[in-house]
């Protein structure tokens, strides 16, 4: 689906039940500058607080030539649309790494393979049910200011709730394997 911030805001709106449909985040209007400070605070939120299929990047980074201040760990920079790291399980190699200010840390010789979760500004990009959920997120964090009704806030949060938890069931939101602990009886009859 292709869609635009325009209409992902309106759609944040629609959620809300105000009728007042907007032709630009930047045009004067209550309704338009309340969204618009949202924005791209609860864009990064929403992209960083899952794992967003389409959001997932993967990168083989240099490291700094500086390192850190002290210690035997290898400082990396981090790439520029970053979010969060994941845990790469997929090479088998156990990744000990941990984030320091704008740099990645790790004992991990150079270079270093990441999947990371990346700040995506395009909505042609987006998930439909991203849309979904950062249209229902919108409206959460907007709804007292543009509908003055605290009761309203409860309709939206189910409504992300719901969102979330479909995004989860059709696979918009990765989910890694879970490994489960060998047991003893099974392991003994090798």
């Amino acid at each position: 689906m292709a869609a635009s911030k325009v209409q992902i805001a309106n759609l944040a709106l629609q959620k809300l039940g105000v009728s007042r449909k907007l032709e630009s985040l930047t045009q004067d209007h209550p309704n338009a500058r309340t969204l618009n400070l949202a924005y791209v605070p609860m864009l990064r939120a929403e992209l960083r607080r899952y794992d967003w299929s389409f959001a997932i990047k993967r990168a083989s980074i240099a490291a700094d030539g500086d390192g850190p201040v002290w210690g035997d760990w290898n400082r990396y920079s981090k790439p520029n649309d970053f979010l969060r790291l994941l845990r790469d399980d997929e090479s088998g190699v156990n990744v000990d790494w941990k984030i320091e200010g704008l740099h990645i840390l790790s004992t991990t010789s150079a270079p270093l393979e990441i999947r990371y979760l990346a700040f995506i500004d395009d909505p042609n990009f987006y998930d439909d049910l991203f849309i979904e959920a950062f249209a229902c997120r919108l409206a959460v964090q907007c709804c007292e200011e543009i509908t003055q009704s605290t009761s309203k806030i409860n309709d939206a949060k189910d409504q992300y709730k719901d969102a979330i938890a479909e995004a989860k069931s059709a696979g918009a939101i990765e989910k890694g394997a879970i490994d489960f602990p060998e047991d003893d009886w099974i392991a003994a009859r090798r």
